[in-house]
C-alpha cells in the first residue's frame, strides 16, 4: 500500500491526498478538477503562501524575487525549466517580494534573488544570487 501524501492545488489552495505512487501520473486537484502540476513555477501571495508551506507533503521551493531586479528576470528561464525537471517531487514557487514586503521581511530576505527551499513549514536551505537551471536542480537535490 502507498503512503498519501498531501498536495496543495496550486489555483484554489484545496489539499488533496494523493498516493505518493501515483504522483506521477499527472493528479488533478479534487475540487477545482484542474491539475496539481504543470511543470511550471506557481505564484505565491498573502493569500497562499501559508498553506503551500505548511500543508504540502512535498518540498517547496520559493524563488524570492521583484520585478525591479535584473538578476530575477535572468534566473526565471531556469527556474521554469527547473520546475519541469523537479515536479511532482518538489513544488517550485515565486514570490514577488515588492507586493509581498511582509513575507520577505518575516524570512529576512536582504538580497534577491534568493532561493528558500522548505519542507514540512521548516527552512531547509537558502541559497542568494542567480542560478542557471542545472545549478538550481542541483542545489535542490544535495539538500533533499
Amino acid at each position: 500500500m502507498s503512503e498519501n501524501l498531501h498536495i496543495v492545488c496550486p489555483r484554489c489552495s484545496s489539499v488533496n491526498r494523493i498516493p505518493q505512487s501515483r504522483l506521477a501520473d499527472r493528479p488533478k486537484c479534487g475540487k477545482c478538477h484542474n491539475p496539481l502540476f504543470d511543470g511550471h513555477p506557481i505564484e505565491l501571495t498573502s493569500g497562499n503562501f501559508q498553506t503551500q508551506l505548511s500543508r504540502n507533503d512535498i518540498p517547496l521551493l520559493v524563488d524570492f524575487w521583484a520585478p525591479w531586479c535584473g538578476p530575477c528576470k535572468m534566473m526565471a528561464p531556469a527556474f521554469e525549466q527547473a520546475a519541469a525537471r523537479l515536479e511532482p517531487h518538489v513544488r517550485l514557487a515565486k514570490l514577488n517580494t515588492e507586493n509581498e514586503q511582509s513575507i520577505g521581511a518575516r524570512f529576512g530576505i536582504r538580497s534577491i534573488p534568493t532561493l528558500a527551499l522548505f519542507r514540512g513549514g521548516r527552512e531547509l536551505a537558502r541559497q542568494a544570487g542567480a542560478m542557471g537551471s542545472a545549478e538550481i536542480v542541483r542545489w535542490v537535490q544535495a539538500h533533499l
